[in-house]
């Protein structure tokens, strides 16, 4: 596997330890990392996590902007400011700090989930309320395209 993908529910433990799941773990050790990288998601009320491709993905957008622009500063401190990084214990365990657990509301649960190049992890209930938000959003755009489709056709048809 080359991305992180799938969802996988976790309890924290009474430490605070919560296991990364071995897929996410065997690509963070990939990258030659004994650790992942999190920070708070910017717009959502979920942690941005993973490896070499999450800070490379947020180098490439800080390197949109000039040098010692307002723009660039303000990127760099809200993302390299926040990023934690949360050393993955023999047994795959991270723990989350207290800054971390209170801007996604976890606490004794957590879900992880896979976006590819990273992955977010977030409270149980929030998750389950931002995957219905998405899906309903996603019907939309599948009918939107599909009757772009249908116009298309039916204008390759001399309709």
């Amino acid at each position: 596997m080359d991305r992180f993908v799938s969802t996988y529910a976790m309890r924290l433990d009474s430490k605070g330890r919560m296991s990364v799941p071995a897929p996410f773990r065997a690509l963070i050790a990939r990258d030659g990392l004994e650790h992942v990288y999190c920070h708070p998601a910017l717009d959502l009320p979920a942690l941005q996590a993973g490896g070499a491709r999450l800070m490379a993905g947020i180098d490439s957008l800080i390197e949109r902007y000039p040098p010692y622009s307002e723009a660039r500063e303000e990127l760099a401190a809200a993302l390299y400011g926040s990023i934690e990084t949360l050393r993955l214990d023999p047994e795959g365990r991270v723990v989350l700090s207290e800054t971390l657990k209170l801007h996604a509301q976890i606490t004794t649960e957590a879900v992880l989930v896979g976006l590819g190049d990273s992955f977010r992890i977030w409270e149980p209930a929030r998750f389950r309320a931002h995957l219905a938000e998405a899906r309903a959003k996603v019907r939309a755009l599948k009918q939107e395209l599909g009757s772009q489709g249908a116009t298309r056709v039916n204008r390759a048809d001399g309709a």
